[in-house]
């Protein structure tokens, strides 16, 4: 899987000023919004919101990985957010979460977003990656953490 093909520099937030779940999931959903991959940010928002009570998308490590996969998304789509000082995202291991890849699809996406969140779980288990991605400062840093 290609990262670049999902994640665009338009699509990376390198400084999240969010402190709280709920904002975070809201900052996140903003930049989609903005960058046009959204048909309707309300619901996608709802459904997001929908998906964390079920459970919550804070993996632990550091990591949330909150998506959602709703007909209000116009096509697939990562949104990356980083929180230098962390934010309680829930995770099983009582974390503070720095590192948030939103996932976004389509309603009629077959397995798009479970293929997206294997991927990114893969990469992210490995500590250099994250101290990769939370060191970065530009989008070409960001893939190159991708590369190893």
């Amino acid at each position: 899987m290609d990262i670049q093909e999902l994640l665009s520099a338009s699509r990376v937030k390198f400084h999240l000023t969010s402190n709280n779940k709920l904002d975070v999931i809201n900052e996140l959903i903003e930049v989609l919004n903005q960058d046009g991959k959204l048909l309707d940010k309300d619901n996608y928002t709802e459904a997001v919101l929908r998906r964390e009570k079920e459970f919550s998308t804070g993996i632990g490590m550091g990591i949330a990985i909150p998506h959602a996969k709703d007909s209000s998304v116009k096509e697939a789509a990562l949104t990356l957010g980083i929180s230098k000082a962390g934010i309680d995202y829930e995770a099983s291991d009582g974390s503070l979460a720095h590192i948030f890849f939103l996932i976004a699809v389509p309603a009629e996406s077959n397995d798009v977003h479970l293929k997206v969140l294997s991927y990114i779980s893969r990469k992210l288990m490995h500590q250099e990656i994250r101290d990769h991605i939370l060191s970065a400062a530009t989008y070409e840093e960001i893939l190159a953490a991708f590369k190893d």
